[in-house]
Formats: C-alpha cells, structure tokens, sequence
C-alpha cells in the first residue's frame, strides 16, 4: 500500500506527465511493480484528476516507449551493452544465457510472454535487441498485442475500483496470480505445439521417403 499511495500522490499531482514517466522507468527496471503503476492511473481518473481514456492512451504509449528504449539500445549497441555498470547488475552472464536459451527453446513468442513476466521483461526485450532474433516491428507486433491485454485491464480495474481500494488491491493481487498461471498454461500450450509439429514434420518425411 506504501507504493500505492505514494503513486496516488504522485499522479494526482502532476498527472499524465507523472503515469508515463514512471511506466518508462518501469521498462528500465524500475522496482515499482507496472501492474501498481497502472492502476494508480486508473484510480486517480475516477478521483478527476484525468479522463480515464486518455489514461489508458497515455499508459499504452508509456509502455510501449519504455519496452522500445530496452530493445533499440540492445539492438544499436548489442553485447557492449552488458558492460555498463546498471544494465550488467540486471543482465549478469547466466541471465543472459538464460533469456538466449528461452529464445531458442520459445522462438519470438517469448517476447508476448515476457509482458506478463514482470522480473524477465526487461532481460528478455534488451536480449531481443542484442540478438536481432526480432525485427523492430515483430517486436512491437507482439509487445503490443500483449499491451493491449494487461494495460487496459488494470487501467480500468482502477478506474471502476477505486470506491474501494482496500477490496481492489485484493483484486489486483489476485489477477497477479491468475496472470502467472495463465502464462505458464500458455508456455506448456505452445510448447505441446512445438513439439507436434516437430513429431508431425518427422511422420510426414518418412511417408515421403517410403
């Protein structure tokens, strides 16, 4: 609750400006939880300090900016990245392996999930860019189509919850929760996919070769 009345404060009194400066920062790494940050948009429209479309515009091209940012410094000046001081602290040497395998392993769907993966997207979106695995415009393709999933939902949780914080902060903790879970039935999902394609591609090639 700290960290959401601080945001309150924060936002009432400078408004959009404040929203889409934190959300940018969020990109970087930021340790101020986006889903938080979305919803402290949401509240301070009901509260009429903004209009809650405008909001959620203001919010989706935060987001989008911040992701971007990530993306086109690892894509401008790839692994030389990883040796300034911040970016190695968030990036060690294992984490980027690691984020290179889920890349391997998940193809450039990685990026859709990586929304939803509030400690990896950062890593994963500056791993994009540093790969070139991901075109500039499949990135925004899925980084956007995911946006439009999580930004609106929590923008107008807020909006339509803020009568009762209290009640909405369990709500929110809750879709947390959910969120992580549906991510992870959508990773064995697409994995399961993969893997009969792979066993398919390999039938149809021995029917071929009869």
């Amino acid at each position: 609750m700290d960290i959401l009345n601080f945001l309150l404060g924060f936002f009432s009194q400078y408004g959009y400006a404040a929203v889409f400066l934190v959300l940018i920062l969020c990109g970087f790494g930021l340790p101020v939880p986006e889903d938080i940050t979305l919803v402290s948009g949401g509240i301070i429209a009901a509260l009429g300090h903004a209009k809650v479309d405008i909001m959620f515009a203001v919010s989706m091209f935060g987001v989008l900016l911040g992701d971007g940012i990530i993306f086109f410094a690892g894509r401008y000046y790839g692994e030389r990245i990883l040796k300034v001081k911040i970016i190695a602290k968030l990036m060690t040497p294992k984490r980027f392996q690691m984020v290179q395998e889920k890349f391997e392993k998940y193809g450039k769907m990685v990026i859709f999930v990586a929304r939803f993966m509030p400690g990896l997207r950062t890593p994963i979106f500056l791993t994009a860019g540093i790969s070139k695995k991901v075109t500039p415009f499949r990135f925004f393709l899925l980084d956007g189509f995911a946006a439009l999933i999580s930004v609106p939902v929590w923008v107008y949780a807020g909006y339509h919850g803020a009568h009762n914080i209290e009640k909405l902060m369990k709500v929110v903790k809750k879709g947390q929760k959910g969120t992580i879970i549906l991510t992870l039935v959508g990773i064995a999902i697409f994995v399961a996919y993969k893997a009969w394609q792979g066993r398919k591609a390999i039938v149809e090639k021995k029917d071929l070769n009869k």
